[in-house]
């Protein structure tokens, strides 16, 4: 199974975006800072 040389970068920028902005609204939620 073969991916496209476009998906790799994207899930590379995806992951990253994703994990800060979960971490981003979970230190807001909580207002940790």
């Amino acid at each position: 199974m073969t991916f496209p040389s476009i998906f790799v970068p994207l899930v590379g920028l995806v992951f990253p975006a994703i994990a800060i902005a979960s971490l981003f609204l979970y230190i807001q939620k909580n207002k940790v800072v």
